[in-house]
């Protein structure tokens, strides 16, 4: 199956059963090395993997969440792992769960429901659709999948911002909560077992 990078795919179904088939398409790909599959919003996305700036960004942002965790040890920091909602599938650049991922098991084995995932964080990659993608549609699955927080890590809004997004309406498709912080100021975290962390130049710095 070819697919193009960036842009979404969007397949219609006669049965009108679009979610469906979606889901069993997803299943079915094997994105070639470099790229990752996600449903969102009613169309399967392939983008490309992080630049090395990207990389350092997430990893230290999952790193100090790690290290804020590891107090009471009830959650974690992770990469790399399908988060799975009722059809759609989304590959956060972090996200917060349970320390114990088998408390949160999606039906099928192939990564972890969304119901246990507390906090999301993307960091945007260049390019217009790689923006649309974490400024907008994953703002509003994320909200509609009831992800009580999600961070957005912004090298391309203006000179570089952090927003931190809560309180999710999933009828509305929206957060009621967001905060955003320009790059060398400070936003904090205000709920959840991330409730307090500052998130400040040493996450952003080149």
């Amino acid at each position: 199956m070819a697919i193009a990078t960036h842009e979404p795919m969007v397949t219609t179904s006669p049965s009108g059963d679009l979610d469906e088939l979606l889901w069993q398409a997803w299943k079915a790909m094997t994105p070639p090395e470099g790229l990752r599959a996600e449903i969102i919003r009613g169309a399967i996305e392939v983008s490309p993997t992080g630049s090395r700036r990207h990389g350092k960004v997430a990893n230290r942002l999952r790193d100090a969440f790690k290290e804020h965790l590891d107090a009471d040890g009830a959650f974690a920091a992770y990469q790399d792992i399908n988060v799975i909602h009722r059809g759609k599938v989304y590959i956060p650049d972090v996200f917060v769960a349970p320390e114990d991922l088998d408390e949160a098991p999606d039906s099928e084995g192939l990564g972890v429901s969304v119901s246990g995932v507390v906090l999301v964080a993307e960091i945007v990659s260049p390019g217009r659709e790689a923006a649309e993608r974490d400024r907008e549609r994953k703002r509003r699955a994320y909200a509609e999948a009831g992800i009580d927080v999600y961070v957005i890590v912004d090298d391309f809004d203006g000179d570089g911002t952090v927003t931190v997004l809560c309180h999710p309406e999933a009828a509305k498709s929206k957060y009621r909560m967001s905060m955003r912080a320009v790059y060398g100021t400070a936003v904090t975290i205000p709920e959840g077992p991330l409730k307090g962390f500052t998130i400040g130049p040493e996450i952003t710095a080149s």
